[in-house]
């Protein structure tokens, strides 16, 4: 059927707006990839927007070479790899419990957990009961409180309620206990949505700043969003290159290149947003298959 005037220029508004929205979101981050290659002193000239003019790799040098920030990195690809399997797990294991119509006191429990979605308790109360339990300063305090997630396990849930029941009747009748089922009926059949819990998952606690700030004081324990969140409110250099091998880069880069502390902060912000950024390629699929899915069994 051919389309008419109207469709035609309808579906071409609708490019030329999707186009613009891309641009906008696409541009900040060839803007600081920019500055970020660019040498601080000339960048500092203004007239840098998508291409480096005078190029560099000293900003990177500096910002790699940081002690500190290479062991926020390892400390947040830990947290972000236990967290989020953790995660996945503690969220199919009660997904899986409470699709059981069967299940003694199931309306209890899922209206109990559909309160804490509505409420709670503040972020003193939230202090006090990480602090007794021993988890303030523990690399354990980014993990343990965000295993459970009331909004994820009542996603999963649903997908799970939407797998025909007459598959796991047969599992039943073959002698497939609730484990044997789980394991080779339901977590196959979930597994694009298992990816878009673990993406959502896995992006909170890569971008998690707030609880090393607040619920951390040990430096070796901050995550690589702290370093970046107490550095782009820091005034001056001399805070941020604390290490030997960094004042010898600085005071290398300062003659060669006049470092600034805006070049510094975009070259850590490319570096904490890079590796995040790469992962959506290879769960695309599964990502917009499990949420298709969602949507339409929620």
């Amino acid at each position: 059927m051919k389309a008419t005037l109207g469709e035609r220029l309808g579906a071409g508004l609708i490019i030329v707006l999707l186009s613009l929205m891309c641009l906008s979101i696409l541009y900040p981050f060839l803007y600081m990839l920019a500055i970020s290659l660019n040498t601080g002193a000339d960048a500092a000239k203004g007239g840098v927007y998508l291409w480096p003019r005078s190029f560099t790799w000293i900003n990177y040098q500096i910002v790699l070479g940081n002690e500190v920030i290479r062991h926020a990195y390892l400390i947040t690809i830990a947290r972000t790899v236990v967290g989020t399997l953790g995660g996945l797990t503690v969220t199919l294991l009660a997904a899986y419990g409470l699709s059981y119509r069967s299940l003694p006191f199931r309306k209890g429990i899922m209206t109990y957990i559909l309160v804490t979605m509505l409420f709670n308790g503040g972020l003193i109360p939230f202090y006090i009961q990480l602090y007794k339990l021993g988890l303030t300063n523990t690399f354990w305090v980014y993990i343990i409180p965000g295993l459970f997630s009331a909004w994820n396990m009542f996603v999963m849930q649903k997908f799970i309620q939407g797998i025909p029941e007459a598959l796991i009747e047969s599992a039943e009748l073959d002698g497939a206990g609730p484990v044997r089922i789980l394991v080779q009926l339901i977590v196959p059949l979930s597994k694009p949505m298992l990816a878009a819990l673990g993406l959502f998952t896995a992006v909170g606690h890569w971008n998690d700043w707030f609880a090393g700030a607040f619920f951390v004081t040990n430096p070796k324990l901050i995550p690589v969003q702290t370093f970046l969140q107490q550095l782009l409110s820091a005034e001056d250099l001399s805070s941020v290159l604390s290490s030997n091998q960094n004042q010898e880069a600085f005071a290398r880069g300062s003659r060669m290149t006049n470092i600034t502390l805006m070049s510094i902060k975009m070259a850590t912000v490319m570096i904490s947003a890079l590796p995040i950024l790469t992962v959506y390629p290879f769960l695309q699929k599964y990502f917009v298959k499990g949420v298709m899915i969602g949507s339409v069994k929620g």
